[in-house]
């Protein structure tokens, strides 16, 4: 086997995959990951462990399904600064882990990191711990969120994302053009922002999606048929009675600030290959959520359908496995975690979820689990909500909100109905495997999602007192 690597992983922000050329966009979107996907591994059906950006953040920082570490909104941090960490693994094993850009964490943590920047664009805010339900009666649409966001649907040469960006591959290249072969091994984490809103984008970039971008599908009936939880996720967000033609222009600038990204990656691929640490870096692509894009009424993220919680996964090191293939088994990032701390020769905190894929990685037969977990306890929702995937079928468990509203549940075939257009759990046809996947998720959680909702309240409630 070849020495240990170094590692470059590099997340975006609230990029679904199903933007990507590997994973099926026909657009010319991602010309570079789909060259990295060439000399690597894609897992066709990766997820995150939150769809939200600072749980599933601190989800993947410490190896932990979020309900565990207390990660339940983007006001949350780690219960300590020592907090077991992947850094803090790979630091014990003699790696050196670095941090450029985006990781979201309160400005007085870095949980065994090394900045290379100083704290940039959304890693400025202190955490304060806190958080709200809806209530499920309340009809009152968000009059800010929508017409905010869809307010910075335009092409521009600078905006936050953009130039946050800019300085990442900036500092990533100064990194790795500096970093020798006889140099200790290195985690060097790369945060980027893009393709997470604002949609602000050079014109040229715009000008290749205009116009060919379909518009999300949505059959009739579908938006009123939705769980409670994401009812008011349309309302709290104002995505009620959305003009079309903005959301269309905005679905066009996504796949626009996507492919200016995939430039950006370019550049750091680039300059790896050009680097002295060239032959021996193990390369990660991945994202922290996906992005709604209008699919099911919804934007963002912030749901468990695929578009807001699947996430890209591609694992490059030719040194040990062959470009071009595939994995269809279902995990998620903190099967990830688990798996680079193998890679690395170090050892896991006995807090750590997840399992390694590395004999997956080897042997495309290797047996595998083929399941991930998925938890949303964040902003405008009644009720915390789970996702229990394994194999060809996902279930959801909407947690009960008191005795009039709840516990609702989903349940999708995934090789049938990808889009997730029709829910089995009324199927008496389904019975037994609503029944089965409900018993697995309990067992893997190791607790009840009721009891989990109660105990984020509580803790959402209370917040840190600064």
């Amino acid at each position: 086997m070849p020495e240990r690597p170094n590692i470059l992983l590099i997340m975006s922000d609230e990029h679904d995959p199903a933007n990507i050329g590997c994973y099926g966009d026909t657009l010319g979107t991602t010309p570079a990951l789909d060259r990295l996907a060439q000399q690597g591994v894609v897992f066709d059906s990766a997820y995150c462990n939150s769809p939200l950006c600072v749980p599933s953040r601190l989800s993947f920082t410490a190896g932990q399904y979020v309900s565990r570490c207390g990660a339940w909104t983007n006001d949350c941090w780690l219960p300590s600064d020592d907090y077991p960490s992947i850094a803090r693994s790979l630091n014990a094993a003699g790696y050196e882990s670095y941090i450029i850009g985006k990781q979201h964490y309160d400005p007085t943590r870095s949980y065994g990191f090394k900045e290379v920047l100083p704290r940039m664009s959304g890693d400025g805010q202190h955490k304060n711990g806190r958080g709200a339900r809806r209530d499920p009666q309340d009809t009152r649409q968000g009059q800010y969120s929508w017409k905010q966001r869809s307010g910075e649907f335009y092409p521009a040469n600078h905006g936050g994302v953009l130039d946050h960006d800019r300085n990442v591959t900036s500092a990533t290249l100064g990194f790795l053009n500096a970093r020798k072969s006889h140099n200790a091994p290195f985690f060097l984490f790369a945060g980027y922002l893009a393709p997470h809103f604002p949609l602000i984008v050079p014109q040229k970039y715009a000008d290749l999606f205009t116009g060919k971008v379909p518009p999300p599908n949505i059959p009739p009936g579908l938006l009123e048929s939705l769980p409670t939880n994401y009812q008011h996720l349309r309302l709290g967000f104002g995505l009620v009675d959305t003009d079309p033609a903005v959301v269309q222009k905005g679905r066009e600038l996504y796949w626009a600030l996507t492919r200016w990204f995939d430039d950006e990656v370019n550049k750091v691929l680039v300059g790896l290959g050009n680097s002295d640490v060239a032959d021996n870096t193990l390369v990660v692509y991945t994202s922290d959520h996906g992005e709604n894009k209008g699919d099911h009424g919804l934007w963002w993220k912030n749901c468990v359908y695929d578009h807001g919680a699947r996430v890209p996964l591609i694992v490059s090191w030719p040194k040990r496995w062959a470009g071009g293939q595939r994995r269809s088994g279902v995990c998620s990032l903190v099967d990830l975690i688990q798996t680079l701390i193998e890679v690395t020769g170090a050892t896991p905190h006995e807090k750590m979820d997840g399992d390694s894929m590395l004999g997956y990685l080897d042997h495309p037969t290797h047996a595998w689990k083929d399941q991930a977990l998925s938890e949303y306890y964040g902003h405008n929702i009644c009720s915390g909500f789970t996702m229990f995937r394994r194999g060809r079928f996902k279930y959801v468990y909407h947690s009960r909100i008191n005795d009039q509203y709840g516990p609702e549940t989903q349940l999708f075939d995934m090789l049938d109905d990808p889009g997730e257009l029709n829910d089995l759990t009324r199927d008496p046809a389904h019975a037994d495997t609503v029944n089965r996947l409900h018993h697995a998720m309990l067992e893997e959680l190791g607790e009840h999602p009721d009891a989990i909702e109660q105990r984020s309240r509580a803790d959402l409630a209370k917040g840190y007192g600064r």
